[in-house]
């Protein structure tokens, strides 16, 4: 009996092991963002779990995971510290991988399977909700070949979510597991955080008590949830003018959705979930998409429109979509039962025989992704040898001392003119093999500087092009032919760069840089331009930094590293004023002496105050949620 019951889980499992075995295996993918994520958790691991800890390898440095959410990295950091250091940072982001790749089907079964009470009728939307593509930026497509692996963790956590309101939902306590569950889908990916504000305001209408008692429930519910957070979110909200909001995405047309037979028919399926319901928790995941949808609408025309595009809305739409997936499910699940007692079917064959069909209406549009293409997961150690990138690192490790500045974000992995071939931001990884930091080589980022390379100019407009489609063309807002050593020097000083990296097939519009530059050699594809040596922070000890400026008293010179408040600087003891550069960079007025100047960096009141309102949600918690009076029948 209890094989039969876990026939179809295990038969999931079985497929989605198989598809990441011949995809990724053991080895690490570097297609696409995938290295720069790998490099996101050794900076977590190496550097402490602070999401506020500086990062001096990327963009001249920046608060990484203050801008980023963090919580994905702290799972594999778990998963490293669990292991005593066993499991190295390379197997932590392995495993991460697998349970990324395979959490959405998972989750999404263990949901479906509770409102159908039968886990092979279950199957079917399980199955596309573990396969799904379709534009989505969480399925596996986005989430795992292109590598946005928080996106697809935090959308695995939407079913867990729901699942854990289902008693409340029907009148019975609310689920302490409620609040800890939404912090954790702010804290791995908040574009999902919507989603979940849905799901518990639902779950409040559909129960029987007094619906007004049940919404002061679910605020406290949230507030609990947002104290538990607030140690990453109320820096980030506090410190937001220090970020670029990542606004490059567009909401795929209706009707290019509609073309796509498997996408119609979830939604015609979806359509009928709400007359199909039977209970409280079917109620909820059948009006799921369609609160869903009415908020992607008004953030794209309203929000989105007024330039306010911290949560984009075809970020926001994953959750929709994931509700569209799970209410099909539901309705699936529903006719198959019928359709079983009335023609003594097997429900096993019947939950098969509705995989097999989803995967046939999922061929045009290649909705789901149902094998990977052979070619198409190229592992980092293959890159590392096919681009030479040894060579390359060994090249940078005799440069002169500075940091090295990309021209391009990516490097291609095929021959080509089109933007979004095949690529690798395998350069993000240049910190580690060289101990020198990197000005662009990565993929899109929310830093200052990063909008400098981009667009020319620093400013507080989001970034709403794609880093991968400015390679080649642009560099610090001008054509790249228009690229020489004056406009390299303009910016290059102030940004530490001792050395230039670009890449063979941009050699037509590069002839500036070999008029003003020493070419020093090529590796590879990459080709080297090389400066003088220009002195950049060292680190000394925790939080502290030193720079030996060459300036006079009361003169102001730039640190060569970003601007954020969080940095002071003193001199013998005396401590120096700071500003703000022309380029976002941390300028110190000198005082008298000769002496290095030391740069001191720690959390500031933000970061302090985020830290006091999650020790206060955790005893919150701890202590009992919500008043009891609040959750009774």
């Amino acid at each position: 009996m209890v094989v039969a019951r876990l026939a179809a889980p295990l038969l999931l499992v079985a497929y989605g092991v198989a598809f990441a075995a011949t995809a990724f295996g053991l080895e690490v993918p570097a297609f696409d963002d995938h290295p720069g994520q790998l490099y996101r958790l050794w900076h977590v691991i190496t550097r402490g779990l602070a999401p506020w800890r500086w990062n001096p390898d990327w963009w001249a440095g920046y608060p990484e995971l203050q801008f980023y959410p963090p919580g994905y990295f702290y799972v594999g950091a778990v998963l490293h510290h669990a292991s005593f250091g066993l499991l190295t940072v390379t197997g932590a982001y392995r495993v991460l991988l697998w349970i990324a790749y395979l959490a959405p089907g998972v989750t999404s079964l263990l949901l479906l399977a509770r409102l159908a009470g039968n886990a092979w009728l279950a199957l079917p939307g399980a199955f596309v909700a573990l396969t799904l593509s379709a534009g989505v930026l969480s399925g596996v497509e986005g989430g795992i070949h292109i590598g946005m692996l928080p996106a697809r963790l935090g959308w695995a956590l939407l079913p867990l979510l729901a699942l854990a309101l289902a008693g409340w939902s029907r009148g019975d306590r609310i689920n302490p597991a409620s609040a800890p569950l939404i912090a954790a889908i702010v804290l791995v990916h908040p574009a999902h955080a919507p989603t979940a504000v849905v799901l518990l305001v639902l779950s409040a209408l559909v129960g029987a008590a007094p619906r007004l008692r049940r919404l002061g429930t679910a605020a406290l519910v949230l507030a609990v949830a947002a104290l538990l957070s607030g140690f990453w979110a109320f820096p980030l909200l506090a410190r937001l003018s220090y970020a670029r909001a990542l606004a490059w995405g567009r909401l795929a047309p209706l009707d290019t959705l509609m073309s796509t037979p498997l996408l119609a028919v979830l939604l015609l399926l979806a359509a009928v979930a709400p007359w199909l319901a039977r209970s409280p928790l079917g109620a909820m995941v059948s009006r799921w998409p369609w609160v869903m949808m009415a908020v992607v609408i008004v953030q794209s025309v309203v929000v989105d429109a007024a330039g306010l595009r911290w949560l984009p809305a075809d970020r926001i739409a994953d959750g929709a979509w994931l509700g569209v997936v799970l209410a099909a499910g539901s309705s699936t699940a529903r006719l198959l039962e019928r359709l079983a007692a009335s023609r003594r079917a097997p429900p096993a064959l019947l939950g098969l025989g509705a995989v097999a069909l989803a995967g046939v209406l999922s061929l045009p549009g290649a909705a789901l992704t149902l094998w990977p293409q052979p070619g198409q997961w190229p592992s980092l150690h293959a890159v590392e040898q096919g681009l030479r990138l040894n060579g390359l690192w060994a090249a940078l490790r005799e440069a002169p001392p500075g940091r090295v500045l990309f021209l391009r974000s990516a490097v291609p992995l095929v021959y080509g003119s089109d933007w979004w071939r095949p690529h690798t931001h395998v350069t993000a990884l240049t910190p580690l093999h060289t101990e020198r930091g990197i000005v662009h080589g990565t993929f899109t980022h929310p830093s200052p500087i990063a909008a400098l390379v981009y667009r020319g100019d620093p400013g507080r407009r989001p970034i709403t092009a794609l880093a991968e489609q400015l390679d080649g063309r642009t560099l610090f807002g001008r054509p790249l032919d228009a690229l020489d050593a004056p406009a390299i020097e303009a910016y290059g000083d102030r940004l530490g760069v001792s050395v230039v990296v670009g890449l063979d097939e941009d050699i037509p519009r590069l002839a500036g840089l070999d008029a003003g530059l020493i070419r020093r050699e090529q590796v590879g594809p990459f080709l080297l331009w090389q400066r003088r040596a220009i002195d950049v922070p060292i680190g000394v000890g925790p939080g502290r930094w030193e720079i030996r400026p060459q300036g006079r008293a009361e003169e102001w010179v730039s640190a060569r590293t970003s601007y954020y408040p969080l940095w002071r600087a003193e001199r013998d003891g005396v401590a120096l004023q700071t500003r703000r550069g022309p380029l976002w960079d941390l300028e110190v007025r000198l005082a008298p002496g000769s002496g290095p100047v030391t740069l001191l960096y720690g959390a500031g009141w933000a970061e302090l105050t985020g830290v006091a309102l999650s020790v206060a949600g955790l005893a919150a918690w701890s202590t009992g949620l919500v008043p009891r009076r609040l959750v009774r029948r």
